[in-house]
């Protein structure tokens, strides 16, 4: 019989095991039973997890675990240098990681802080000016703060690089170069990844030493206890689907994938329509609302919640039970992302894909890459009733239109109080003379301002 291991068989400091299970933490999953001994040993590491598989915790307890000697009570700024640096390629995710270092750090003297676009630097700039050993950061508001010299990067121990892969979807490849240049050469270095291609080895052999690789799942596979289908249906029949698996699932919570900010608005803005409380997050909205609206889902004012690919590997909602890709990716990796969001922590969960004709293609490029065929299902549509129309070969007239109709009366004449009023008109028979237009005598002088009569001298 298999001994069970529980964190405290990790080497953990007592203060992050009391944190620890405070947050309900009782056994570590695959990826943290693997994951914190090697790095707690201070080599460099390639994981590949799938999301939801408590990867967050694989890297954040060791690196809280090594920096413990150097936490100081000190309120000096000199005394809490930034000592590890945490990158992850959208804000969502990096709110997401920073929550959880601070909880897991609440009974030591770490500080944390967490800096990303979409607000305004200059709120951030005063909690880094006050010192902090942990830093989670979007890389291009990472490198605003180096040009603005509010932070400096040369004591950093460890580096992490979360979600490696979505880094370089986003284009993070020339920025995550200028940040390397900057750390120190002797570090500790990180990798968490939910696929490996080919960009992303080739990233690994740029800053990793001697990495351990670590797989606690098949790449790019997906969660077992997601149930995955397709519905097969016409582009333009893909909202009415959409309402229709809504109301009859009485679904609770769903996120609702599209390719595009401009569909994902106007998605919402249809649901809502239909009394689905629904909301959109994508690029073009600020970090408040995004974070409003996400909090609305979480708390469940809001039911369905419609995001393109920028928010997919930062939501974080326990036991989500659906996710639905009304559009398809292009890219067969973001698929396995976007149903990642359902099924974590072991949870079960549903993901249902909306496929047309045109996006077959893509279909089949996501079922060679996670190597199973989706299930694919088919459903009668609830259309609306349309006005109904003449027989085909019959001609519609004027008369025809009217026939039916009472002819409208106009009201009745009332009569004058003066009974000239009421007369027919009758044309006049005098004749009027026409005005004389010209004169007899002679022209009468004009002004000699306008050139018409002669000076006298």
């Amino acid at each position: 019989m298999t001994e069970t291991v529980n964190f405290d068989n990790l080497g953990l400091a007592p203060e992050l095991l009391k944190a620890l299970a405070e947050s309900g933490y009782t056994t570590p999953t695959p990826i943290q039973l693997q994951g914190i001994p090697v790095a707690l040993a201070g080599g460099d590491l390639m994981a590949g997890a799938q999301t939801g598989t408590g990867k967050t915790a694989a890297f954040a307890l060791p690196l809280l675990q090594k920096l413990l000697p150097l936490a100081s009570s000190s309120t000096s700024p000199a005394k809490h240098p930034v000592r590890a640096l945490i990158l992850t390629p959208t804000r969502e995710l990096a709110i997401q990681v920073e929550e959880s270092v601070k909880a897991y750090a609440k009974h030591t003297q770490l500080r944390s802080l967490v800096v990303y676009g979409g607000v305004d630097i200059r709120t951030q700039t005063p909690h880094l000016k006050t010192g902090v050993e942990v830093l989670v950061a979007t890389p291009g508001r990472l490198l605003d703060h180096i040009e603005q010299k509010t932070l400096q990067l040369n004591q950093v121990q460890m580096l992490v690089l979360d979600e490696a892969d979505r880094m370089l979807d986003m284009g993070f490849m020339p920025d995550l170069r200028r940040i390397l240049a900057l750390l120190p050469k002797k570090r500790q270095n990180l990798m968490f990844s939910a696929t490996f291609s080919n960009e992303i080895k080739k990233l690994a052999d740029e800053f990793l030493t001697n990495p351990q690789l670590i797989e606690v799942a098949r790449s790019n596979a997906t969660n077992d206890n997601v149930t995955q289908k397709v519905y097969q249906v016409a582009q333009s029949d893909k909202e009415t689907l959409l309402i229709q698996l809504l109301k009859q699932a009485d679904a609770k919570q769903v996120i609702i994938f599209t390719k595009t900010k401009i569909t994902a608005s106007r998605l919402s803005r249809s649901l809502m329509k239909e009394g689905i409380n629904a909301d959109a997050i994508h690029g073009d909205k600020s970090q408040q609302e995004r974070i409003k609206a996400l909090d609305a889902f979480k708390a469940g004012t809001v039911t369905a919640l419609v995001a393109t690919d920028v928010a997919a590997r930062g939501l974080d909602i326990s036991e989500l039970p659906m996710v639905i890709n009304y559009e398809i990716p292009s890219a067969p990796e973001d698929y396995v992302h976007r149903i990642g969001r359902t099924g974590r922590a072991g949870a079960l969960g549903v993901a249902i894909s909306f496929v047309s004709d045109d996006e077959e293609k893509y279909l089949l490029e996501i079922e060679k890459l996670i190597k199973r065929q989706i299930p694919k299902e088919t459903i009668a549509l609830n259309k609306p009733t349309q006005r109904a129309r003449p027989a085909t070969g019959t001609k519609t007239s004027y008369q025809d239109k009217t026939q039916d109709a009472a002819p409208a009366r106009r009201p009745a004449k009332q009569k004058s109080s003066d009974p000239w009023f009421d007369k027919p008109y009758e044309p006049s028979t005098e004749k009027t003379p026409l005005p004389n237009r010209i004169s007899s005598g002679k022209k009468k002088p004009v002004a000699v301002l306008l050139g018409g009569l002669p000076i006298n001298k």
